[in-house]
């Protein structure tokens, strides 16, 4: 499927391109392939956390659990980092004091208020985001148009589980296709093997289109389990994300043993290294 509407990208050139250099700086501190290590273990990617994984923890014990994992990539949840501009600068201090990048936020909630729609890019904007996954309201479009290319931040659709508006991968790219190619989808591999899609072929449909990726494994649509034990493509998926160069978080999200979550989170990274061999 053609993720891009030939029309769309006609009409939005001209500004897209005079909002290039603005969008520099804000994209540009992390969105760039130079700041994945050539010798990672873990393929071309950047490997981190959807914070949610440490949600037991407080902010600086999360934030010391992810550097003894040896892991500098968040997408923080905002219960350990509020949206407050006010905030940003400390917060982004603070998680760069333990090497931590906080490159991605959500999962947040986008409506059709402007305003209030404008404040997560404010705050992603000072705190140096490179994307924010969302489980947004249909009425939200039009306004994420705007300030998509207004900040230069693109907006990733977090699909959730069986029965919600955003379960399923046809359903999504219908609701995004003609509109910016900066709205696109937050692909939940967990999530999506809960509501029997699979989560490669959501690779091959968002293409380019792919702003966050949080990685877990479901075995059966039913049970969550450790990465390589569940019924993921891990390797397909991990060749069909190199094959496009995409270099957002790559954020595993371990959603079991909340307060005793290190064991199995190393497990599921040892997973991802042997899956990312020979990329």
């Amino acid at each position: 499927m053609d993720a891009f509407s030939p029309r769309l990208l006609t009409r939005r050139d001209a500004l897209a391109a005079g909002l290039a250099a603005a969008g520099a700086l804000t994209l540009g501190r992390f969105a760039g392939a130079a700041d994945t290590p050539a010798d990672s273990p873990y393929g071309p990617f950047r490997m981190g956390l959807q914070s949610y994984s440490l949600r037991h923890f407080k902010l600086d014990d999360a934030l010391a659990k992810t550097k003894e994992l040896g892991l500098h990539y968040w997408e923080s949840f905002p219960a350990h980092i509020p949206a407050d501009v006010s905030k940003a600068d400390a917060m982004r201090k603070k998680a760069e004091s333990y090497d931590v990048k906080v490159t991605g936020f959500g999962v947040v909630g986008f409506g059709k208020d402007m305003d209030a729609n404008r404040k997560l890019f404010e705050f992603g904007k000072a705190i140096g985001l490179s994307y924010i996954s969302c489980d947004p309201s249909p009425d939200s479009f039009d306004n994420l148009d705007k300030l998509t290319e207004e900040y230069g931040i693109p907006v990733g659709i977090h699909n959730h589980g069986p029965g919600h508006k955003w379960a399923k991968i046809d359903d999504i790219m219908a609701a995004i296709k003609d509109h910016s190619p900066k709205i696109g989808c937050c692909i939940d591999t967990g999530h999506f093997l809960r509501s029997k899609e699979d989560p490669v072929r959501a690779v091959e449909v968002f293409d380019k289109r792919i702003y966050g990726v949080h990685l877990k494994d479901v075995k059966n649509a039913t049970e969550f389990k450790i990465l390589g034990e569940g019924d993921l493509r891990l390797t397909e998926l991990l060749k069909q994300l190199a094959k496009r160069k995409y270099n957002y978080n790559l954020a595993l999200e371990y959603e079991e043993s909340e307060a005793m979550p290190m064991d199995d989170i190393r497990a599921c990274l040892k997973a991802e290294k042997k899956a990312a061999e020979g990329l």
